[in-house]
């Protein structure tokens, strides 16, 4: 069975006007919203897709879009099981695949093209890996705080302890979940934004299940996806901008490997993001913009 979030849910969100959009995925709408460009969008035209992961949604990037669409297209997805996007109540339903499958979907009916990936956390594990597979329909990649975990690396402490809490918590304040992954103190109003999509327990099986997804074993699936996407990202061409912020326990190890991956990453700064954390578009988003328009405008 499938559930959408009631719109009442999102009318108290701060400083996120954005009039969101949906793509018929078939048993689930993917939402979305959008700014920027000239409203006809072209082969040529720079398009910004900004890729969260768990437990957000398109609300984390919210100071990012202004900077970014005074330079192109901006394009917000919420994952499924996220934000405004529809989700099962199964959590058996949610699969690598199914994301991947999905996210895939959602850039071909909206035919994006000329695309600078900007992801984090899942948005980078299923973002590189459409990018890697569908390189003509990317121009750049701006990989923050993820990896691509193909079952051979080996997961801290602090992830396992948060995957299991994430996976069997009797209440799981996603609010907080996110604060706790914040530099910055967050404010009661953007805390309550990203409880938002979820009003009960029948909403939080996407949210429940991401951690649990990631490839503990060459043999898991996903491991073949993500690995498949190294392979080619190895061979990539394009330009590449790692961004990493110091202060995240879950990914900042993933970051030196990552960079290394990518052949044409070493040709742009070597850059750290201070005073962020896992969310790092939360703690320096507008910082985050600038450093991606001033990639943009020297490749």
């Amino acid at each position: 069975m499938t559930v959408s979030v009631p719109e009442d849910r999102f009318e108290d969100v701060p400083d996120f006007d954005y009039e969101p959009q949906y793509v018929d995925l078939g048993d689930l709408r993917m939402a979305y919203v959008e700014t920027g460009g000239d409203g006809s969008p072209t082969e040529d035209e720079e398009t910004f897709l900004c890729l969260h992961g768990e437990p957000t949604w398109s609300f984390l990037y919210r100071k990012m879009m202004p900077t970014l669409a005074e330079r192109g297209r901006v394009v917000v997805p919420d994952l499924i099981g996220c934000g405004r996007s529809d989700r099962y109540e199964d959590r058996d339903e949610y699969t690598v695949d199914m994301h991947y499958d999905a996210l895939r979907t959602f850039v071909e009916e909206l035919e994006l093209t000329n695309i600078t990936l900007v992801c984090q956390d899942w948005g980078g594990l299923l973002g590189l890996s459409l990018a890697a597979n569908q390189p003509e329909r990317f121009a750049r990649l701006v990989p923050m705080n993820t990896g691509l975990p193909d079952g051979t690396q080996e997961m801290s402490d602090t992830w396992h302890a948060f995957a299991e809490m994430v996976a069997t918590a009797e209440d799981l304040d996603i609010g907080e979940l996110v604060a706790n992954g914040c530099y910055r103190d967050l404010s009661e109003d953007e805390i309550d934004a990203y409880r938002a999509p979820f009003p009960d327990e029948r909403y939080m099986a996407g949210a429940r299940t991401f951690p649990g997804l990631v490839p503990q074993s060459p043999d898991d699936p996903g491991s073949e996806l993500f690995a498949d996407a190294q392979d080619r990202l190895a061979e990539w061409e394009k330009p590449a901008f790692v961004l990493f912020a110091k202060n995240d326990p879950i990914t900042a190890d993933n970051r030196d490997p990552l960079r290394g991956l990518i052949p044409t990453a070493s040709e742009q700064p070597d850059v750290w993001i201070d005073e962020a954390a896992h969310f790092l578009q939360e703690d320096a988003g507008e910082a985050i913009a600038e450093h991606i328009v001033e990639f943009v405008d020297r490749t």
